[in-house]
Protein backbone atom coordinates (compact mmCIF):
# COMPACT_ATOMS: atom_id res chain seq x y z
CA UNK A 1 0.00 0.00 0.00
CA UNK A 2 1.36 3.42 -0.94
CA UNK A 3 0.25 6.97 -1.69
CA UNK A 4 1.38 9.44 -4.34
CA UNK A 5 0.81 13.22 -4.58
CA UNK A 6 -1.34 14.21 -7.54
CA UNK A 7 -1.47 17.93 -6.72
CA UNK A 8 0.70 20.30 -4.74
CA UNK A 9 1.21 24.02 -4.25
CA UNK A 10 3.50 26.06 -2.08
CA UNK A 11 1.61 27.79 0.74
CA UNK A 12 1.94 31.56 0.38
CA UNK A 13 1.60 33.45 3.71
CA UNK A 14 -0.70 36.44 3.71
CA UNK A 15 2.18 38.85 4.36
CA UNK A 16 3.89 37.56 1.19
CA UNK A 17 0.69 37.62 -0.86
CA UNK A 18 0.26 41.36 -0.24
CA UNK A 19 3.94 42.32 -0.67
CA UNK A 20 4.55 43.33 -4.29
CA UNK A 21 8.35 43.48 -3.86
CA UNK A 22 8.59 39.96 -2.46
CA UNK A 23 6.27 38.61 -5.12
CA UNK A 24 8.43 40.08 -7.87
CA UNK A 25 11.69 38.76 -6.39
CA UNK A 26 10.27 35.24 -5.95
CA UNK A 27 8.52 35.25 -9.34
CA UNK A 28 5.08 34.52 -7.89
CA UNK A 29 2.47 34.51 -10.70
CA UNK A 30 -0.13 37.28 -10.54
CA UNK A 31 -3.17 34.92 -10.32
CA UNK A 32 -1.82 33.43 -7.07
CA UNK A 33 -3.64 34.99 -4.15
CA UNK A 34 -3.68 34.28 -0.44
CA UNK A 35 -5.58 31.15 0.50
CA UNK A 36 -5.68 29.17 3.70
CA UNK A 37 -4.39 25.62 3.57
CA UNK A 38 -7.92 24.12 3.76
CA UNK A 39 -8.97 26.38 0.85
CA UNK A 40 -5.99 25.22 -1.22
CA UNK A 41 -6.71 21.57 -0.43
CA UNK A 42 -10.40 21.92 -1.30
CA UNK A 43 -9.53 23.58 -4.61
CA UNK A 44 -7.18 20.72 -5.48
CA UNK A 45 -9.81 18.14 -4.54
CA UNK A 46 -12.36 19.89 -6.76
CA UNK A 47 -9.88 19.76 -9.64
CA UNK A 48 -9.29 16.05 -9.04
CA UNK A 49 -13.05 15.42 -9.16
CA UNK A 50 -13.30 17.37 -12.43
CA UNK A 51 -10.45 15.28 -13.83
CA UNK A 52 -12.44 12.14 -12.94
CA UNK A 53 -9.83 10.81 -10.54
CA UNK A 54 -11.11 7.65 -8.84
CA UNK A 55 -12.97 8.77 -5.74
CA UNK A 56 -12.03 7.59 -2.25
CA UNK A 57 -12.54 8.83 1.31
CA UNK A 58 -10.78 12.10 2.09
CA UNK A 59 -8.44 11.88 5.09
CA UNK A 60 -7.15 14.94 6.94
CA UNK A 61 -5.86 16.00 10.33
CA UNK A 62 -7.48 18.52 12.66
CA UNK A 63 -5.82 21.47 10.87
CA UNK A 64 -8.26 20.78 8.02
CA UNK A 65 -11.05 18.95 9.83
CA UNK A 66 -11.70 21.86 12.20
CA UNK A 67 -12.54 24.04 9.20
CA UNK A 68 -16.30 23.70 8.77
CA UNK A 69 -16.02 25.22 5.28
CA UNK A 70 -13.63 22.43 4.28
CA UNK A 71 -16.05 19.75 5.48
CA UNK A 72 -18.98 21.51 3.81
CA UNK A 73 -17.04 21.65 0.54
CA UNK A 74 -16.43 17.90 0.67
CA UNK A 75 -20.13 17.31 1.32
CA UNK A 76 -21.02 19.44 -1.71
CA UNK A 77 -18.73 17.22 -3.79
CA UNK A 78 -20.48 14.18 -2.27
CA UNK A 79 -17.15 12.80 -1.04
CA UNK A 80 -16.89 10.65 2.08
CA UNK A 81 -14.36 11.85 4.63
CA UNK A 82 -12.71 10.95 7.92
CA UNK A 83 -11.10 14.08 9.35
CA UNK A 84 -9.58 14.90 12.68
CA UNK A 85 -11.22 17.53 14.90
CA UNK A 86 -10.36 19.16 18.20
CA UNK A 87 -11.91 18.17 21.49
CA UNK A 88 -13.72 21.53 21.61
CA UNK A 89 -15.72 20.81 18.44
CA UNK A 90 -19.43 21.23 19.27
CA UNK A 91 -21.90 18.50 18.40
CA UNK A 92 -25.44 17.42 19.15
CA UNK A 93 -25.36 14.12 21.09
CA UNK A 94 -27.48 11.14 20.02
CA UNK A 95 -31.17 11.83 20.42
CA UNK A 96 -30.85 15.63 20.53
CA UNK A 97 -31.26 18.21 17.78
CA UNK A 98 -31.25 22.01 17.56
CA UNK A 99 -34.50 23.75 18.41
CA UNK A 100 -36.86 24.41 15.50
CA UNK A 101 -37.42 27.93 14.20
CA UNK A 102 -39.59 30.25 16.28
CA UNK A 103 -43.25 30.39 15.47
CA UNK A 104 -43.93 33.20 13.02
CA UNK A 105 -45.85 36.08 14.56
CA UNK A 106 -47.33 37.13 11.24
CA UNK A 107 -45.15 40.23 10.94
CA UNK A 108 -41.93 40.60 8.95
CA UNK A 109 -40.05 37.78 7.27
CA UNK A 110 -41.16 34.27 8.28
CA UNK A 111 -38.67 32.62 10.66
CA UNK A 112 -36.92 29.57 9.27
CA UNK A 113 -33.54 29.17 10.99
CA UNK A 114 -32.73 26.68 13.71
CA UNK A 115 -31.80 27.93 17.17
CA UNK A 116 -30.38 27.04 20.56
CA UNK A 117 -30.75 28.45 24.07
CA UNK A 118 -29.12 28.12 27.48
CA UNK A 119 -31.35 25.20 28.39
CA UNK A 120 -30.70 23.35 25.13
CA UNK A 121 -27.02 23.81 24.13
CA UNK A 122 -24.79 21.47 22.12
CA UNK A 123 -21.83 19.81 23.84
CA UNK A 124 -18.18 19.49 22.97
CA UNK A 125 -16.69 16.25 21.66
CA UNK A 126 -14.69 15.90 24.88
CA UNK A 127 -17.80 16.32 27.08
CA UNK A 128 -19.59 13.60 25.15
CA UNK A 129 -16.55 11.29 25.34
CA UNK A 130 -16.32 11.68 29.12
CA UNK A 131 -19.98 10.70 29.44
CA UNK A 132 -19.40 7.34 27.76
CA UNK A 133 -18.90 4.20 29.81
CA UNK A 134 -16.02 1.76 29.66
CA UNK A 135 -18.30 -0.69 27.82
CA UNK A 136 -18.62 1.81 24.97
CA UNK A 137 -14.90 1.56 24.21
CA UNK A 138 -13.39 -1.40 22.39
CA UNK A 139 -9.79 -2.36 21.68
CA UNK A 140 -9.10 -2.25 17.94
CA UNK A 141 -5.85 -2.97 16.06
CA UNK A 142 -5.27 -1.32 12.70
CA UNK A 143 -1.83 -2.33 11.41
CA UNK A 144 1.41 -4.14 12.14
CA UNK A 145 4.07 -1.94 13.74
CA UNK A 146 7.78 -2.45 14.40
CA UNK A 147 6.97 -3.90 17.84
CA UNK A 148 3.82 -5.83 16.97
CA UNK A 149 0.26 -4.83 16.21
CA UNK A 150 -0.77 -1.25 16.90
CA UNK A 151 -3.94 -1.13 18.98
CA UNK A 152 -5.88 1.25 21.19
CA UNK A 153 -9.35 1.83 22.67
CA UNK A 154 -12.00 3.43 20.45
CA UNK A 155 -15.66 4.38 20.61
CA UNK A 156 -17.93 5.57 17.80
CA UNK A 157 -21.14 7.56 18.27
CA UNK A 158 -23.65 8.94 15.76
CA UNK A 159 -23.88 12.73 16.22
CA UNK A 160 -24.78 15.91 14.34
CA UNK A 161 -22.22 18.74 13.97
CA UNK A 162 -23.42 21.92 15.66
CA UNK A 163 -21.23 24.47 13.88
CA UNK A 164 -23.35 27.49 12.91
CA UNK A 165 -26.50 25.40 12.76
CA UNK A 166 -28.47 28.59 13.57
CA UNK A 167 -27.80 29.71 9.98
CA UNK A 168 -29.47 26.61 8.62
CA UNK A 169 -33.06 25.63 8.05
CA UNK A 170 -32.39 21.93 8.54
CA UNK A 171 -29.88 20.26 10.91
CA UNK A 172 -26.67 18.68 9.66
CA UNK A 173 -26.80 15.05 8.61
CA UNK A 174 -25.76 12.49 11.20
CA UNK A 175 -22.08 11.55 11.21
CA UNK A 176 -19.75 9.29 13.13
CA UNK A 177 -17.75 10.78 15.98
CA UNK A 178 -14.77 8.47 16.47
CA UNK A 179 -12.96 8.79 19.80
CA UNK A 180 -9.59 7.33 20.78
CA UNK A 181 -8.90 6.93 24.49
CA UNK A 182 -5.76 4.88 25.23
CA UNK A 183 -6.02 2.91 28.43
CA UNK A 184 -2.98 4.62 29.95
CA UNK A 185 -4.35 8.14 29.37
CA UNK A 186 -6.54 10.12 31.73
CA UNK A 187 -8.75 11.48 28.95
CA UNK A 188 -9.38 10.90 25.22
CA UNK A 189 -6.51 11.91 22.95
CA UNK A 190 -7.98 12.10 19.43
CA UNK A 191 -11.31 12.75 17.74
CA UNK A 192 -12.53 12.33 14.17
CA UNK A 193 -15.73 13.20 12.29
CA UNK A 194 -16.72 10.83 9.48
CA UNK A 195 -19.67 11.10 7.10
CA UNK A 196 -19.33 7.50 5.90
CA UNK A 197 -22.28 5.12 5.92
CA UNK A 198 -24.11 4.44 9.16
CA UNK A 199 -23.47 0.69 8.86
CA UNK A 200 -19.67 1.16 8.80
CA UNK A 201 -18.00 -1.02 11.42
CA UNK A 202 -15.79 0.36 14.18
CA UNK A 203 -12.76 -1.48 12.78
CA UNK A 204 -13.32 0.06 9.34
CA UNK A 205 -13.61 3.53 10.88
CA UNK A 206 -10.37 3.08 12.79
CA UNK A 207 -8.60 1.77 9.70
CA UNK A 208 -9.60 4.84 7.67
CA UNK A 209 -8.70 7.27 10.46
CA UNK A 210 -5.27 5.70 10.97
CA UNK A 211 -4.57 5.31 7.24
CA UNK A 212 -3.29 8.88 7.24
CA UNK A 213 -0.19 7.53 9.02
CA UNK A 214 0.69 5.71 5.80
CA UNK A 215 0.47 8.98 3.89
CA UNK A 216 2.65 10.78 6.44
CA UNK A 217 5.32 8.10 6.18
CA UNK A 218 5.28 8.31 2.38
CA UNK A 219 5.65 12.08 2.69
CA UNK A 220 8.70 11.62 4.94
CA UNK A 221 10.25 9.28 2.36
CA UNK A 222 9.54 11.81 -0.36
CA UNK A 223 11.23 14.58 1.61
CA UNK A 224 14.22 12.67 2.91
CA UNK A 225 14.96 9.94 0.38
CA UNK A 226 14.14 11.79 -2.83
CA UNK A 227 15.11 15.29 -1.78
CA UNK A 228 11.79 17.13 -1.67
CA UNK A 229 12.93 18.91 1.48
CA UNK A 230 16.37 19.76 0.07
CA UNK A 231 15.34 22.73 -2.04
CA UNK A 232 17.14 25.88 -0.90
CA UNK A 233 16.08 28.35 -3.58
CA UNK A 234 13.77 31.35 -3.26
CA UNK A 235 11.88 31.08 -6.53
CA UNK A 236 8.26 30.04 -6.94
CA UNK A 237 8.82 28.30 -10.27
CA UNK A 238 12.08 26.66 -9.12
CA UNK A 239 10.43 25.01 -6.14
CA UNK A 240 7.54 23.66 -8.20
CA UNK A 241 9.95 22.30 -10.85
CA UNK A 242 11.97 20.65 -8.06
CA UNK A 243 8.85 19.15 -6.46
CA UNK A 244 7.58 17.88 -9.82
CA UNK A 245 10.81 15.96 -10.46
CA UNK A 246 10.86 14.54 -6.92
CA UNK A 247 7.26 13.35 -7.18
CA UNK A 248 7.88 11.84 -10.64
CA UNK A 249 10.88 9.91 -9.28
CA UNK A 250 8.85 8.78 -6.27
CA UNK A 251 6.03 7.65 -8.54
CA UNK A 252 8.49 5.53 -10.52
CA UNK A 253 9.82 3.89 -7.35
CA UNK A 254 6.30 3.21 -6.07
CA UNK A 255 5.35 1.65 -9.41
CA UNK A 256 8.46 -0.54 -9.37
CA UNK A 257 7.86 -1.59 -5.79
CA UNK A 258 4.27 -2.53 -6.63
CA UNK A 259 5.39 -4.95 -9.34
CA UNK A 260 6.32 -7.64 -6.84
CA UNK A 261 5.30 -8.83 -3.41
CA UNK A 262 7.64 -7.52 -0.68
CA UNK A 263 7.39 -10.88 1.11
CA UNK A 264 9.00 -12.63 -1.87
CA UNK A 265 11.98 -10.34 -2.28
CA UNK A 266 14.37 -11.99 0.25
CA UNK A 267 13.84 -15.44 -1.26
CA UNK A 268 14.18 -14.19 -4.85
CA UNK A 269 17.37 -12.22 -4.31
CA UNK A 270 18.88 -14.40 -1.55
CA UNK A 271 19.66 -11.78 1.08
CA UNK A 272 18.70 -11.05 4.66
CA UNK A 273 16.89 -8.06 6.05
CA UNK A 274 19.19 -5.59 7.85
CA UNK A 275 18.99 -5.90 11.62
CA UNK A 276 19.21 -2.79 13.75
CA UNK A 277 21.08 -2.51 17.02
CA UNK A 278 19.08 -1.49 20.06
CA UNK A 279 20.21 1.71 21.69
CA UNK A 280 19.18 3.12 25.05
CA UNK A 281 17.99 6.65 25.59
CA UNK A 282 21.20 7.38 27.45
CA UNK A 283 23.39 6.05 24.66
CA UNK A 284 22.10 8.43 21.99
CA UNK A 285 19.18 8.94 19.66
CA UNK A 286 16.88 6.00 19.08
CA UNK A 287 17.02 4.27 15.74
CA UNK A 288 14.11 5.34 13.57
CA UNK A 289 11.88 2.28 13.00
CA UNK A 290 10.68 3.43 9.57
CA UNK A 291 14.26 3.23 8.31
CA UNK A 292 14.13 -0.54 8.80
CA UNK A 293 10.57 -1.18 7.69
CA UNK A 294 10.81 -4.15 5.28
CA UNK A 295 8.50 -2.46 2.77
CA UNK A 296 10.00 1.05 2.79
CA UNK A 297 11.93 2.44 -0.16
CA UNK A 298 14.95 3.03 2.09
CA UNK A 299 15.19 -0.61 3.17
CA UNK A 300 14.48 -1.82 -0.36
CA UNK A 301 17.35 0.24 -1.72
CA UNK A 302 19.70 -1.03 1.02
CA UNK A 303 18.80 -4.62 0.15
CA UNK A 304 19.36 -4.16 -3.56
CA UNK A 305 22.70 -2.44 -2.98
CA UNK A 306 23.82 -5.13 -0.54
CA UNK A 307 22.79 -7.85 -2.97
CA UNK A 308 24.76 -6.28 -5.82
CA UNK A 309 27.79 -5.82 -3.58
CA UNK A 310 27.79 -9.48 -2.64
CA UNK A 311 28.12 -10.45 -6.28
CA UNK A 312 31.68 -9.08 -6.33
CA UNK A 313 34.10 -11.90 -5.52
CA UNK A 314 37.13 -9.60 -5.69
CA UNK A 315 37.70 -6.08 -4.54
CA UNK A 316 36.96 -3.77 -7.49
CA UNK A 317 39.81 -1.47 -6.44
CA UNK A 318 42.77 -3.74 -5.57
CA UNK A 319 41.63 -7.04 -7.12
CA UNK A 320 42.23 -9.04 -3.94
CA UNK A 321 39.74 -11.77 -3.00
CA UNK A 322 37.33 -10.29 -0.47
CA UNK A 323 37.24 -11.63 3.08
CA UNK A 324 34.50 -13.92 4.32
CA UNK A 325 31.23 -12.32 5.27
CA UNK A 326 30.86 -11.89 9.00
CA UNK A 327 28.28 -10.52 11.37
CA UNK A 328 28.18 -9.46 15.00
CA UNK A 329 25.38 -10.51 17.29
CA UNK A 330 23.01 -7.65 18.03
CA UNK A 331 24.48 -5.30 15.42
CA UNK A 332 23.50 -4.48 11.88
CA UNK A 333 24.44 -7.37 9.60
CA UNK A 334 27.98 -6.83 8.31
CA UNK A 335 28.58 -6.20 4.62
CA UNK A 336 31.26 -7.90 2.50
CA UNK A 337 34.71 -6.88 3.79
CA UNK A 338 37.54 -5.80 1.50
CA UNK A 339 41.22 -5.36 2.35
CA UNK A 340 41.87 -1.92 0.88
CA UNK A 341 40.46 1.36 2.22
CA UNK A 342 38.35 2.24 -0.88
CA UNK A 343 36.75 -1.21 -0.83
CA UNK A 344 35.98 -0.95 2.87
CA UNK A 345 34.44 2.50 2.35
CA UNK A 346 32.29 1.12 -0.46
CA UNK A 347 31.04 -1.70 1.78
CA UNK A 348 30.25 0.74 4.57
CA UNK A 349 28.44 3.00 2.13
CA UNK A 350 25.41 0.76 1.87
CA UNK A 351 24.42 1.81 5.40
CA UNK A 352 25.87 5.34 5.50
CA UNK A 353 25.18 6.87 2.08
CA UNK A 354 23.04 4.47 0.13
CA UNK A 355 22.45 6.78 -2.82
CA UNK A 356 26.14 7.13 -3.67
CA UNK A 357 26.88 3.51 -2.84
CA UNK A 358 24.13 2.31 -5.18
CA UNK A 359 25.53 4.40 -8.02
CA UNK A 360 29.07 3.19 -7.30
CA UNK A 361 28.07 -0.48 -7.17
CA UNK A 362 26.06 -0.17 -10.39
CA UNK A 363 29.09 1.37 -12.13
CA UNK A 364 31.44 -1.32 -10.78
CA UNK A 365 28.96 -4.03 -11.72
CA UNK A 366 28.83 -2.77 -15.29
CA UNK A 367 32.65 -2.84 -15.51
CA UNK A 368 32.76 -6.36 -14.05
CA UNK A 369 30.18 -7.65 -16.54
CA UNK A 370 32.00 -5.98 -19.41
Amino acid sequence: MASLPIAFRLYLPEVWAHDAKRRKQAGIPDPIRFQTKPEIALEQIRQAVQNEVTQAPVLADAAYGNDAGFRAGLEELKLPYVVGVQSSTTIWPPGTDPLPAKRWSGKGRPTSQLRRDAKHPPVSAKELALCLTAEDFHIVSWCEGTKGKLRSRFAAVRVRPAHRHYWRRTPHEEQWLLIEWPKAEKEPTKYWLANVAAHTSLKALVFLAKLRWRIERDYEELKQELGLGHYEGRGWRGFHHHATLCIAAYGFLVAERSRFSPQLVPAMLDYQSPRCRRTSNRGGARLRPERHNPHSITTLRIRITDHLLRQLTHCPFCGVLRLQHSSTRGAIEASPIFNCLPGAMLAMGIHTNVKRALAAVAFIRSITLA
